[in-house]
């Protein structure tokens, strides 16, 4: 029994509820359903304003930032080209640079050349001139010690003796001369020949005294004849 009062209770308030819902919507809720209608409708229309406005507001700043990124891409190929730019500008520097040593070293070895092929040419004027000195004194010991000149071949001059064999004095004794690339004398040929020749040779580079040099040989020719004549 009192549950189903209860329930009765319930069902008698919850009709109450419902009637004066009913009432309220029909004094009160038209008018104010209409202004939070007016409001919604207004409200909505404000959002879907800026809605649209940050939307084109979001399109721009995108393009924005793609074109800021389009920009560093730029820039950050620019900077490539630069780098590379450096890069090769060091390069040819430094090409330049081995050019200018190699230039200077050239340079300093034409010189370097110019002075040896001076102090070549030098040294065989020196010896030109001392070629000629003793070819000079050759020519004067003709008249000192009466002896023939034979025909002077390959730069080399003959001296021919007569008188040594009493026996027959026309009989020539001979020597070939020449002065070597060091600038000494030096026999080439001796006929009839003399075992001193090598001693006497030796004697003339070191004295220098070549008047002596034709003397001796000519008294080896000599001591030789007789040698034979015995």
């Amino acid at each position: 029994m009192t549950n189903a009062k209860t329930e009765d209770e319930i069902t008698l308030f919850e009709k109450d509820m419902k009637e004066f819902w009913t009432q309220f919507k029909s004094v009160y809720g038209s008018e104010q359903i209409n202004q939070t209608l007016a409001l919604r409708a207004s409200c909505k229309k404000s959002i879907e304003a800026l809605s649209e406005k940050w939307s084109k507001k979001l399109k721009e700043e995108d393009l924005m930032i793609d074109k800021i990124q389009e920009y560093k891409n730029e820039i950050v190929q620019q900077n490539q080209c630069i780098s590379e730019r450096e890069e090769c500008l060091a390069e040819l520097k430094s090409q330049l640079s081995k050019e200018e040593e190699q230039q200077k070293s050239l340079t300093d070895s034409i010189r370097e050349l110019k002075e040896d092929l001076m102090k070549k040419m030098e040294a065989i004027s020196s010896k030109n001139k001392a070629a000629k000195e003793k070819v000079e004194r050759l020519c004067k010991s003709k008249v000192l010690f009466e002896v023939l000149f034979g025909p002077i071949l390959d730069e080399q001059l003959q001296f021919i003796f007569r008188h040594i064999d009493h026996k027959d004095p026309d009989k020539p004794y001979m020597f070939t001369l020449s002065i070597n690339e060091q600038g000494d004398y030096e026999v080439t040929s001796c006929t009839p020949p003399l075992d001193c020749i090598a001693e006497f040779q030796l004697k003339v580079r070191e004295t220098n005294n070549f008047s002596a040099f034709v003397a001796n040989i000519r008294k080896a020719f000599t001591a030789l004849s007789y040698k034979q004549s015995a």
